[in-house]
């Protein structure tokens, strides 16, 4: 999963993210640094925090995407312009090797391999993560993307 915040105390949004999840059928089993970077598609906004998780669930895939939208509700996630300013955004990347794609949820995520900041934080918490519909590693898309300024803050 990818955590992004650019609203309000950021690490805090990052740490209450965090404990929702793990009090929500997931359990965090490895995290990445908190990188700080810029805004993607939608630029005229504060600067992001943004990092991926490793989590392991019994949920099922439609139970995950409906956990995970409870929760950004609990942290009062608002949703005004797409791509724009949030408190709190956690996205599904991946599920191991699944591909699906229903209006709920597609996974693995469509726009993953044009993000920096999902695809750095995703190769510390699974560095051996293979596209399962293009078969390309994290280094090959990372390599593929044009360099972008991101840093690690914790």
């Amino acid at each position: 999963m990818s955590l992004g915040t650019n609203m309000g105390n950021r690490l805090i949004m990052l740490t209450k993210a965090l404990s929702e999840l793990g009090h929500s059928g997931f359990s965090i089993i490895d995290r990445s640094k908190i990188w700080e970077t810029t805004p993607w598609g939608f630029t005229d906004q504060p600067r992001f925090l943004n990092m991926c998780v490793s989590a392991e669930t019994g949920l099922s895939p439609e139970e995950m995407i409906k956990m995970i939208k409870t929760i950004e509700g609990r942290l009062d996630r608002i949703k005004n312009v797409k791509w724009g300013p949030r408190n709190i955004d956690i996205d599904i990347i991946a599920i191991d090797e699944m591909v699906i794609d229903t209006p709920e949820l597609t996974v693995p995520h469509p726009y993953m391999h044009e993000r920096a900041f999902v695809l750095i934080p995703l190769r510390e918490v699974a560095p051996q993560f293979t596209h399962p519909m293009t078969g390309k590693t994290l280094e090959e898309m990372i390599c593929a993307l044009p360099s972008e300024k991101m840093e690690w803050i914790i």
